[in-house]
């Protein structure tokens, strides 16, 4: 099947579903209550919200470079099968989830039950780098342009370098929930930014 068709459909449907998700995420910042910005005043009352504002940046960051990498991923595909379906499928039913744990973090991290939030929050973004991985392994087998063999190639491999230890490096960020949330949280933004940059100067504009 011709990218035009089927394959532009599923990267229409994944581009709407990556922009809720990422609106959906400053909705979980919430106006500092009357009571508060009486008590500490506006800016100190904004300041105490930090854990939101943590929760927000680093979900963000990681939304926008999934739906990066997945249209870098597409540019390479031209036809599909059932399983590309279903495995852009599970991708896009884990960044859906992500506004949940960001709440959820962004309410309990300086709460005693935070590690709970922490290992959630981080869990996902585990589940979100398998399931990206799988996309790609699949992609890359058996539904890359036939042209990419010989003029994508290189962005082919980079893709493959890029993601490699991915799984592995989120693991680490949800091994450390159980240690320190806050510094589970910053893996989780360090590698946010690690993959918006890595391939990013070495890349050619498509």
């Amino acid at each position: 099947m011709h990218r035009e068709n089927e394959t532009v459909r599923i990267e229409s449907f994944s581009d709407g579903v990556f922009a809720i998700a990422i609106t959906l995420l400053v909705i979980e910042i919430k106006i500092p209550e009357r009571e508060q910005v009486e008590q500490l005043g506006l800016w100190l009352a904004l300041l105490n919200l930090w854990p939101s504002y943590l929760a927000f940046l680093t979900s963000f960051a990681t939304i926008l470079v999934i739906w990066i990498q997945h249209h870098w991923i597409f540019v390479l595909v031209d036809r599909y099968d059932h399983a590309l379906f279903y495995l852009n499928g599970l991708l896009l039913l884990f960044v859906t989830f992500i506004p949940f744990p960001t709440a959820l973090l962004a309410e309990y991290l300086l709460h005693h039950e935070s590690r709970v939030a922490a290992n959630i929050y981080t869990g996902i973004f585990l589940a979100i780098s398998i399931s990206f991985d799988l996309l790609w392994r699949h992609v890359s087998k058996c539904l890359l342009k036939k042209d990419a063999i010989l003029q994508k190639y290189e962005d082919a491999k980079l893709i493959t370098r890029h993601y490699r230890f991915a799984p592995l490096l989120y693991v680490s960020a949800f091994a450390m929930s159980f240690l320190s949330e806050p510094l589970s949280v910053a893996i989780c933004l360090l590698l946010a930014f690690l993959y918006a940059l890595r391939g990013w100067p070495f890349r050619q504009p498509i």
